[in-house]
């Protein structure tokens, strides 16, 4: 132990430790730790203890140099799907959709992990490739790994984390060298394949989609058709951004027509947070929550510009690439930009597995930054 904490100070510089990034976490999730209390009151200390949790875990984590959780990245990669394999024979039903592990002392929603897993995986696997990133065996590597975790996650059914996961993967693998030429080519074939599926998938009788997600796609399209279904949720949420104007009708508003005490919304805590926020702190809260999010993504982004080496650059911008999409899915369902789909808004949605992975990735991140520089065997400075 003593060895370990010489090492800890020969390698980190208290001043190379990012505090704004951890005072922006931090102000981003005690706001999630108020808006939960107000949407359902009953689970703002399940919510503080997720806060503190995930604290604890970033902090340690940020001291564990990166590269030594990289070298376990298949590892890694085997202990993901085997946590999704197990989801889908032993996981926990709730709602048609098995997303959960109960271990008895804890229960888990593995998907919210293997965001973070897929980060480092891809972070040591392109960086070992950074040279043949471009090689079209390297590309099917990387794609083939990629689509047990998106099956598997596609299988619970959990489209939202599907196209989360699909979308962070192609970031992932621009980030890691893939070139323009490659990047277009693969949109020409994408986007003509992707508009030929939507138009199938809103068809009656279609293979790829389950009756409940494909209603939520129509019901997108045609919200007045839907409006007392499953439109409802969307359309009330975006009345109650709209009804907080400015300022909101203040903190835990006990207004009767709000969509958390008339019920208008389900689990208001989780996916439409974001109704709560906009409703009770008006346009004032939402772009404050916004603008923290995104200087959070900035922070993550300006740390991975100084990293050490490519590994380091991966897992920063990944987690940056995280945040911003995961962020850009929940604000959109909430305004109806895109179709109803269930993702959490990054530290302020209730839920402990995903506040605290989030947590996890920014001590990865803070580990990153401690690490600006080349160290020789010894610990000593090389630049």
């Amino acid at each position: 132990m003593k060895l370990f904490t010489q090492k800890l100070k020969q390698r980190y510089q208290l001043k190379d430790y990012r505090f704004s990034l951890v005072i922006l976490v931090l102000a981003i999730s005690i706001i999630g730790i108020f808006m939960v209390g107000s949407a359902q009151s009953s689970l703002q200390s399940r919510q503080i203890l997720g806060v503190a949790a995930g604290f604890a875990a970033m902090v340690v984590i940020s001291l564990i140099d990166y590269n030594w959780v990289l070298n376990m990245y298949w590892i890694l990669y085997v202990v993901n799907l085997v946590l999704l394999v197990a989801v889908l024979l032993f996981g926990v039903n709730v709602n048609g959709a098995t997303r959960w592990l109960n271990l008895g002392f804890i229960q888990f929603q593995p998907s919210d992990l293997t965001k973070i897993i897929t980060i480092l995986f891809y972070a040591r696997f392109l960086s070992d490739r950074e040279k043949k990133i471009n090689d079209i065996r390297t590309i099917i590597q990387g794609i083939a790994l990629i689509l047990p975790s998106l099956l598997l996650i596609y299988k619970q059914p959990n489209l939202s984390n599907t196209i989360c996961l699909a979308v962070l993967f192609c970031v992932l693998m621009y980030m890691g060298g893939l070139s323009y030429k490659i990047i277009g080519s693969i949109l020409a074939v994408v986007v003509p394949v992707v508009v030929i599926v939507f138009i199938i998938v809103i068809q009656p009788n279609q293979p790829f989609l389950e009756q409940y997600q494909q209603n939520r796609i129509l019901a997108w399209l045609e919200p007045e058709k839907y409006q007392s279904d499953e439109a409802y949720q969307q359309l009330n949420s975006i009345m109650a951004i709209g009804s907080g104007q400015l300022t909101g009708k203040g903190y835990n508003s006990t207004d009767t027509t709000s969509v958390k005490n008339g019920n208008f919304i389900s689990e208001p805590q989780t996916d439409f947070i974001f109704a709560i926020i906009g409703e009770e702190l008006g346009f004032v809260g939402c772009c404050a929550v916004i603008i923290l999010l995104l200087l959070i993504v900035i922070d993550c982004i300006l740390i991975g510009m100084r990293a050490k080496d490519t590994g380091g650059r991966i897992i920063c911008g990944g987690v940056a690439a995280l945040i911003g999409i995961q962020s850009f899915i929940n604000i959109s369902v909430a305004t109806m930009l895109f179709p109803n789909t269930g993702i959490s808004l990054p530290f302020v949605s209730y839920g402990l597995t995903s506040v605290v992975c989030f947590f996890m990735g920014i001590g990865f991140v803070l580990n990153v930054g401690l690490q600006p520089d080349k160290y020789n065997s010894k610990g000593e400075h090389t630049a």
